[in-house]
């Protein structure tokens, strides 16, 4: 969600998020310190969809296509029972994480000029990321705190819209699950 260089956002970037309450009283004091995105306005979350289209694409039609795309999936329960690790991240992993891969998928194939980060990965790791950009040793500090308030259970019920005015993010639009 980041531009790589500034540390800051780009206007315009849409993002899909399945926003996580739940894990805020777990994760969130960690999240301000350590993610840059929760300062700039992000809630806990797991990403579907980042980037996605500009938001000077998104019009009504595309509103439309993406409350009846995601409302033809189910909300489901998850639970965060362990934390993992990427090179360079520490987050919150989901049980089950196919719903959430399936809601990527979907949204991929729908706008496939829009791939999941932006193609840079082959494989689709869905996570809810806690702290990023850190040395190893407080990402050692941040999981053991983790680990003492797991599990984290959580209803997705819904799959949220968010755009970037260059130094923020803020909620567009949501569209619920309504399998």
């Amino acid at each position: 969600m980041s531009d790589g260089t500034s540390g800051r956002y780009r206007a315009g970037e849409t993002a899909l998020l399945a926003v996580v309450k739940e894990a805020e009283p777990l994760a969130g004091r960690w999240r301000q310190r350590f993610d840059t995105s929760a300062s700039a306005g992000v809630p806990a979350h797991v990403t579907v969809l980042v980037p996605f289209l500009d938001i000077d694409r998104i019009d009504a039609v595309v509103i439309d296509d993406l409350g009846a795309l995601l409302g033809e999936h189910s909300p489901f329960t998850v639970r965060f029972a362990r934390c993992r690790r990427f090179p360079d991240v520490l987050y919150l992993a989901p049980t089950p994480d196919q719903p959430f891969r399936t809601l990527t998928e979907a949204v991929a194939a729908r706008w496939p000029e829009a791939p999941p980060y932006g193609g840079q990965f082959a494989e689709i790791i869905p996570h809810l990321t806690v702290a990023h950009g850190q040395q190893a040793h407080v990402y050692d500090e941040v999981e053991a705190a983790l680990i003492a308030g797991l599990p984290v259970t959580a209803n997705v019920a819904s799959v949220s819209l968010f755009v970037s005015d260059g130094d923020r993010w803020h909620q567009h639009a949501e569209f619920p699950l309504r399998g």
